[in-house]
C-alpha cells in the first residue's frame, strides 16, 4: 500500500475563530485515507524583506521546509478587499523566495474559498490563483470552491453540519486526490 499524499494546508487567516481554520480542519479530518492534511502556520512569519535573505529569520526556514516536505498543497483562504489576505500574500512572499527558488514549484495545489456572507470569494480564489500559478504551481482548475455562508456551515464539534456542503467538500477533496496523483513523483 502506498503512503498517504501529505498535504500541506495553509489558511489564510490569523483569526482564533476562523471560518477558514474550522474549514481546513473539517477537511482534514473527511479527507481519504490516501492524503494527510497537516496544517501550515503562517502566524510567526515575519513581513518579507530581501535583505533577511542572507540570514533568512527560523520561521522562514520552518515554513519553506514544511513545504518542501509536502506532495500538495491546500489552500483555505477568506476574501478581503476582493483579494487575498495580507498575511497569506506574505506567506507566498516568503516561500516562492529567492527568486528562482519557489517551494511551490512543481507542486500541485488546490484553493478553497470561504466566506460567511453570499458574495463568495471568487476574488481571493482567481487572484491566489493567479500567484501560485505565477510559482509554476499547478493549481486544479476545478471543482472551483466558493463557499459562502460559512457562518451557519459547521456544528458545535467543528464538522460540517449542512449536507450538501459536506458532500461538496468530499468531492472537492476527490478531484484534488486524482490531481495530486496527476503530477505524483
Amino acid at each position: 500500500m502506498n503512503s498517504p499524499k501529505k498535504v500541506a494546508v495553509i489558511v489564510g487567516s490569523l483569526r482564533q475563530g476562523s471560518l477558514n481554520r474550522k474549514m481546513a480542519l473539517a477537511a482534514a479530518a473527511m479527507a481519504p485515507a490516501s492524503m494527510q492534511l497537516t496544517l501550515v502556520e503562517i502566524a510567526d512569519l515575519s513581513f518579507f524583506n530581501q535583505d533577511l535573505e542572507a540570514t533568512p529569520p527560523a520561521p522562514w526556514v520552518t515554513f519553506r521546509e514544511q513545504i518542501k516536505a509536502s506532495d500538495a498543497v491546500l489552500f483555505v483562504t477568506p476574501e478581503y478587499n476582493r483579494s487575498v489576505p495580507g498575511v497569506l500574500k506574505n506567506a507566498i512572499d516568503i516561500a516562492s523566495r529567492p527568486y528562482g527558488q519557489s517551494v511551490f514549484a512543481n507542486k500541485p495545489g488546490a484553493i478553497v474559498g470561504v466566506v460567511p456572507g453570499a458574495m463568495g470569494s471568487f476574488g481571493a480564489v482567481h487572484h491566489l490563483r493567479q500567484i501560485l500559478v505565477s510559482n509554476n504551481m499547478p493549481v486544479m482548475a476545478g471543482p472551483e470552491a466558493y463557499i459562502g455562508g460559512a457562518d451557519k456551515l459547521f456544528g458545535a464539534d467543528g464538522a460540517i453540519a449542512v449536507d450538501a456542503s459536506r458532500e461538496f467538500v468530499l468531492k472537492f477533496l476527490g478531484a484534488f486526490e486524482s490531481w495530486i496523483q496527476r503530477f505524483a513523483r
